[in-house]
């Protein structure tokens, strides 16, 4: 029962943290999220948790936050902005891979006690490094195309749950299945497999839904600079 309450108070506060990014640093600031939690995702994912029997791995809340930062950046900025933030977190998620795994290279002082538990974190198998990538690159270039179709067919302001819970759960779906098969596919049974697909993604699919109410408060917040760049435009 801990984790499960403790689980609720973390989702709000990984939302809370992310709306007061954006309040704080605006358009910069939904980048700087994108970029810092492709980082902490992985890292988190590295824990599994015991929720009323169901053996789960963190890391999904901040992935899920993700989608709402592409989602935000297109309804507000366009699919431009979106996709080049999408990019960014690529970018980021590379980086952080290839640096870290140098670091793991070097010969550790005698007295090192960082070597092992770093190992643990970022000494991940190619297989589940590359599950993580693949998921993300396809799963987030697709969320920000459906999202912009949603937002032909339904454009209203107050539609906006449609387009964000729309895209985000086909493309949380996606995501899932990628990095799913690529990094466990013949190395668990296949019911063990469909188990850890199933429960993934419900969790996903949660977390999505209880993000939109924060999405909604967020697509509110304005901000002096960027009306006056919109002002300059006009003219």
């Amino acid at each position: 029962m801990f984790n499960l309450v403790w689980g609720a108070v973390f989702v709000l506060v990984t939302y809370g943290f992310f709306l007061l990014c954006y309040r704080l640093f605006g358009k910069k600031g939904l980048y700087a999220w994108i970029g810092v939690a492709t980082v902490i995702a992985n890292i988190q994912v590295t824990k599994t948790i015991d929720i009323m029997g169901i053996v789960l791995t963190l890391g999904n809340t901040m992935y899920v936050s993700m989608y709402l930062t592409s989602d935000l950046l297109n309804e507000k900025y366009g699919a431009g902005e979106a996709r080049k933030a999408v990019w960014f977190g690529f970018f980021t998620l590379i980086m952080t891979t290839v640096l870290m795994q140098m670091v793991l290279f070097f010969n550790p002082a005698p007295t090192d006690f960082a070597q092992e538990s770093m190992e643990k974190l970022f000494g991940l198998l190619p297989r589940l490094a590359l599950g993580s990538l693949s998921a993300y690159f396809i799963s987030q270039f697709l969320d920000v195309r459906l999202f912009s179709w949603l937002r032909k067919l339904a454009p209203g302001r107050n539609q906006l749950w449609i387009r964000t819970n729309g895209s985000s759960i086909i493309s949380s779906f996606v995501d899932t299945l990628v990095f799913c098969t690529v990094a466990f596919v013949f190395i668990y049974p296949w019911d063990v497999w469909l188990e850890i697909f199933l429960t993934t993604y419900l969790i996903k699919f949660v977390l999505t839904a209880v993000g939109t109410p924060f999405l909604y408060a967020a697509r509110n917040f304005k901000f002096e600079d960027e009306a006056d760049e919109s002002n300059k435009a006009s003219i």
